[in-house]
């Protein structure tokens, strides 16, 4: 039987055909605008008993906008320097806060009905399914400003709020990393990072730093007045926290991350004592921030594209049928740009075409194994919008810490295979590490970033933060988050971190934490009871939009969020790695 040639580039052309020149993207932005207005016209003559016809006309729409969206950012991240692209990314901006504006309209006509009245709408089969999202809407709704000003806020968020964001996507898409004579996009640069050789990842981090160091001014007014932006806004809504947005975003209590980030700062000693111990290994007094994620063996394991798509497929189907298929379809249709070459974007991403019922993937290989748990990663985002099929929209829009559920789940699966087909004791070494080094990611870079991003928001209340200053709340962060384990910090990690300047999302990183310890506890559950596991973590996927994360937690896994238990023993799961990498690299 022949073997599928998988080839490592997207195939965007069965969306719309010409790219961002596509006449035909045109003609299906124009048919979104007329929807808005025939949208506008049904808000403004709205009264409850239509409430089923303007959730078609929203559901209709807002696969439109996704799928308008999804196109755009994936033609810019593949090219960078396609100005049309960006163009389109306005038009695209537009139309959904228009959208957006529309919805708070809707959302304000929901606070004038009675409560009983509400509740009685549910009643209705078709409906019942959407209770608690649209629930949720009409008590964020009386916390909001008037549907007047929140329109304006929205309008007025396209040429101010989400402009910053975009401007700091345009620097990024100029900025060289010089090495070796070569000019290396962000996204080429951040690879080398991963080299077996100290003097590349040195080198390379000297040149990352100086060129950062070049726009810093720039970014930094960027990550100023997007957060004044935002603050703006908490203000006038009487928000007292920062952390009130992401925490009711992420659908989770204050309490149940509280203790996520205590339960991890309890067991930091054990990963101090990993980052001590590959210091050792790599004959260093301490590690610097480029070393964290260095590889221990020169010997570095490398599969092609071709390679790393059968090891994934080959471990998926150890779990489940059904994920396996879905990961066959994603390789042979190409849903995947994973091409090494000049001009893209840094980072990884899966974005949905909601209105074609697929998704796409984007990344840079370069044939680590790194390389191939970030694509299962990606592989993992995409399963999730296939486990959404037929839910509704409204109930298909989940928040971010458990759009890392299935893409930490199907990680965990492809690294745990990697260390357990391990040939020699040495490629174990490396791949269990691999491995540690994403527990590390998640409880101390990621920690670091929470703790940044916090403390700077405090700050910037009290006016504009400067660019050294944003590097020394930086440094402070990432010192307490490693444990002071490291020589040397990235002082300029706040302008590299795309996370910071996504404005659709506030506090893009406890989520990524979030996910990874829930998916620990889903996988331990997977690992006892084998592939009959799948249709449980299916239906588990389908409810993550649809009731908060301590009730998910709950009624699919029987376990109290808010409660240390849950979060020591997901910590545990990786602290054993942690202990069979000591006793490895005793002798």
């Amino acid at each position: 039987m022949a073997v599928t040639t998988y080839v490592d580039t997207w195939d965007l052309e069965v969306f719309f055909k010409g790219g961002s020149e596509s006449e035909e993207f045109q003609t299906y932005l124009e048919g979104i605008h007329t929807d808005l207005n025939e949208f506008e016209t049904t808000i403004s003559n709205f009264n409850i008993e239509q409430l089923e016809e303007v959730l078609d006309q929203h559901e209709s729409i807002i696969k439109k906008i996704s799928q308008s969206s999804a196109f755009v950012s994936c033609l810019f991240a593949a090219n960078v320097t396609d100005k049309k692209a960006q163009q389109l990314q306005g038009k695209v901006a537009a139309s959904y806060a228009k959208l957006q504006g529309l919805l708070s309209q809707l959302d304000e006509q929901f606070t004038q009905v009675a409560d009983e009245d509400w509740n009685n709408l549910f009643s209705a089969i078709t409906l019942a399914p959407l209770q608690y999202v649209l629930t949720e809407r009409r008590r964020r709704a009386t916390e909001k400003l008037s549907a007047t000003e929140e329109k304006l806020i929205t309008s007025l968020s396209v040429d101010g709020y989400h402009a910053w964001g975009n401007l700091y996507n345009s620097i990024v898409g100029r900025i060289k990393v010089p090495f070796e004579g070569e000019e290396l996009s962000v996204g080429q640069a951040h690879n080398k990072f991963s080299s077996g050789d100290r003097h590349v990842r040195k080198t390379v981090f000297e040149n990352w730093q100086e060129a950062w160091r070049k726009e810093a001014d720039t970014i930094a007014s960027s990550l100023n007045h997007l957060a004044g932006f935002r603050l703006s806004v908490y203000e006038k809504r009487g928000w007292d926290s920062v952390l009130k947005e992401p925490l009711d975003n992420n659908r989770m209590k204050e309490e149940t991350l509280n203790t996520m980030w205590q339960v991890i700062t309890d067991y930091k000693e054990v990963f101090s004592e990993y980052l001590q111990r590959k210091a050792k290994l790599l004959g260093l007094e301490k590690l610097s921030f480029y070393d964290v994620g260095a590889p221990l063996s020169q010997n570095e394991t490398k599969l092609s594209y071709q390679e790393g798509a059968e090891f994934i497929l080959e471990q998926f189907a150890k779990f489940g049928p059904e994920l396996t298929k879905f990961t066959q379809k994603a390789f042979e249709d190409r849903w995947i740009e994973a091409e090494d070459r000049p001009g893209k974007r840094p980072g990884g991403f899966c974005t949905s075409f909601k209105d074609s019922g697929q998704s796409r993937i984007f990344m840079t290989y370069s044939g680590t194994m790194s390389n191939v748990s970030t694509l299962a990663h990606e592989l993992g985002h995409a399963f999730h919008q296939h486990a959404m099929a037929g839910v509704p929209v409204l109930n298909s829009l989940y928040a971010s810490n458990v759009a890392e559920t299935a893409s930490t789940f199907a990680e965990m699966i492809v690294a745990d295979a990697a260390v357990k087909n391990a040939k020699t004791e040495e490629e174990k070494l490396a791949l269990l590490e691999d491995k540690i080094q994403r527990s590390v990611a998640f409880y101390m870079n990621i920690y670091a970033r929470f703790l940044f991003e916090t403390r700077f928001y405090e700050e910037r209340k009290k006016g504009l933060v400067s660019a050294e200053r944003l590097d020394e709340l930086m440094v402070e962060a990432q010192k307490e988050a490693f444990n002071d384990q490291l020589a040397e910090y990235e002082p300029t990690f706040w302008a590299s971190k795309m996370h910071f300047f996504i404005t659709q999302v506030p506090f893009y990183n406890f989520p990524y934490t979030f996910g990874y310890l829930f998916s620990l506890g889903i996988y331990a559950q997977a690992l006892e009871e084998g592939t009959a596991y799948e249709e449980k973590y299916i239906a588990l996927l389908k409810d993550t939009a649809s009731m908060t994360v301590e009730d998910l937690a709950a009624k699919h896994l029987g376990v109290d969020l808010t409660q240390r238990d849950f979060w020591e023993k997901a910590v545990q799961l990786s602290a054993q790695d942690v202990e069979e990498f000591l006793r490895l690299t005793d002798k």
